[in-house]
């Protein structure tokens, strides 16, 4: 990665950030773990709008991936927590990079392909608008809550991720054991697109985009071929030598999960990475099946 730096991170502890921070510390960089528990460096709230200002001073870059999860039934409560999360969270950040003295250089935060709604098959990219649903909502807010931080001339990167692949967490730990047992199958029509993206890569496409001054703005963070659900379902089952035979028809899925069901689930987002592909990014899982044997056999 060239040169090393000294990179606050948020979401730390979470699927990605236990990935990312070693990644980071074996590239030579200083990691400083923000968070609200004993194991941060830094202590914040960002429900409360506080962090240590004085642990971030001489930081170079921030990552912010803290957020809470959207795979639970939105219940009017859940539906506030994935936005003050994501929003507050962001905010936080950017006011507190703006106003540190020197200023980081880059602010890379986490955000997500579901602010592109349900888009049916049309191909989606970086200029590609948003959604009129509420996970495309949250995304324009969370986003547009960084301004502080583009404002004091600091580079940032809205990292726009899909489903990420580890059989550690996130959507394929939740499928796993059920395509393992021979109960899988593609959810309703299968017809929906789902953009995904590998552990490896995804921790890649941050490296990538601390490293590489010409990335800013909104940056796809997906392989380049999306798949459809029952593209991807009937991949699943062949890796793991399983057949594909119970499909989960779409009331079941409203009935078990509600809203979520429909801006998640059922909800169809064939995005490409644009901005990676331009830039230079090599992917080391640009198909499917190679990405779901390298998950399941972490």
């Amino acid at each position: 990665m060239g040169e090393t730096m000294r990179i606050g991170v948020t979401g730390a502890s979470g699927f990605l950030g236990q990935r990312l921070v070693p990644a980071l510390r074996e590239a030579g960089h200083g990691v400083v773990c923000i968070g609200r528990g004993p194991d941060g460096d830094v202590r914040w709230n960002p429900s409360a709008g506080t962090i240590d200002v004085e642990g971030c001073t001489g930081l170079d870059a921030f990552v912010h991936l803290a957020g809470a999860n959207v795979g639970e039934r939105w219940t009017s409560a859940h539906r506030r927590e994935i936005r003050d999360s994501r929003v507050l969270g962001t905010a936080l950040i950017a006011r507190t990079a703006a106003a540190l003295t020197p200023r980081p250089r880059m602010l890379v935060c986490a955000s997500a392909v579901g602010i592109y709604g349900d888009a049916g098959d049309e191909m989606l990219d970086e200029a590609s608008p948003s959604g009129n649903d509420f996970l495309a909502d949250v995304g324009r807010a969370w986003e547009a809550a960084a301004e502080p931080a583009r404002q004091a001339g600091i580079r940032t990167v809205h990292l726009r991720f899909g489903v990420v692949l580890s059989r550690r967490g996130g959507a394929l730990a939740r499928m796993l054991p059920v395509f393992l047992l021979g109960g899988g199958g593609r959810l309703a029509s299968g017809r929906q697109w789902m953009s995904w993206i590998s552990i490896e890569d995804a921790v890649g496409a941050v490296l990538f985009a601390l490293a590489h001054e010409t990335l800013a703005g909104a940056v796809n963070a997906v392989a380049p071929q999306p798949a459809t659900n029952a593209e991807f379902t009937a991949t699943l089952a062949r890796v793991v030598h399983r057949p594909a035979l119970f499909p989960v028809p779409a009331f079941a899925l409203n009935l078990m999960f509600g809203e979520m069901a429909q801006g998640t689930l059922l909800a169809s987002q064939r995005v490409i990475p644009g901005q990676l592909l331009a830039a230079g990014y090599a992917f080391r899982h640009a198909t499917l099946e190679p990405a779901l044997r390298a998950a399941v056999n972490e």
